[in-house]
């Protein structure tokens, strides 16, 4: 006697948390390969924008200019993903940008009596959506009679870059309590939200998934025409 045909449960998505820094999301019946690829997407392909070119015009400080700017890079800025464009397939084709593919950041400051901290609340960006997500972080110290004078450039990248323009501080899948389930949990460093990062993340998992489909689809076609 046959045995009846398998029947394969729908899969189906469960939201378990979301804040403003993390999200929490239950897949069940979903392969947790594919759970892992879209943790893997959020961490390495996902882009935000970062500080990539730093001008400086003045700095008496005792921080170089190459360390000045690589702590330029590391503060994250809000991120549209909507507006902005990866510089590559911008339109503008320089090597300068345009408002589609790069935000122009400026500071400075002066210390005058007394030694202070220069912080990332002194950026001022020509772009009011772009700004640092804290005005708190620390970029250097000035004692008195030191200034520091520079213009920044913000461009989109992503994590398998620099770790400048990965937008999750951190990103796990772990078993769900019955079996074939998986969560998925992300924490951002805000500069886009938690839901943000998965839905970009997903929609690259399925632009991947239908260009290899294509190509399987073609390589049999020319198989079948190498045949004929």
């Amino acid at each position: 006697m046959n045995k009846p045909p398998k029947v394969l449960n729908s899969p189906s998505v469960e939201l378990l948390e979301k804040g403003d820094e993390r999200i929490s999301v239950k897949f069940k019946n979903v392969p947790r390969e594919y759970v892992n690829a879209l943790r893997r997407l959020a961490i390495s392909e996902v882009p935000t924008l970062a500080i990539d070119d730093v001008v400086m015009i003045d700095n008496s400080s005792v921080v170089h200019d190459e360390a000045v700017a690589h702590r330029l890079g590391m503060i994250p800025l809000r991120t549209d993903l909507k507006r902005f464009v990866m510089p590559h397939d911008c339109d503008c084709k320089s090597t300068l940008g345009c408002s589609k593919c790069r935000v122009l950041l400026v500071l400075d400051s002066e210390a005058t009596e007394r030694t202070r901290i220069v912080t990332s609340g002194e950026l001022k960006s020509e772009d009011e959506e772009v700004k640092p997500v804290s005005n708190e972080i620390p970029i250097l110290t000035l004692a008195p009679g030191q200034k520091v004078k520079f213009e920044a450039y913000a461009r989109l990248g992503n994590g398998k870059s620099h770790a400048k323009w990965q937008p999750t501080s951190s990103a796990v899948v772990k078993d769900g309590e019955n079996e074939n389930e998986s969560i998925l949990i992300i924490e951002t460093n805000l500069a886009l939200k938690p839901d943000e990062v998965i839905l970009a993340a997903s929609d690259m998992l399925s632009a991947k998934i239908k260009n290899f489909s294509h190509t399987i689809h073609d390589l049999g076609v020319q198989r079948g025409g190498k045949g004929a």
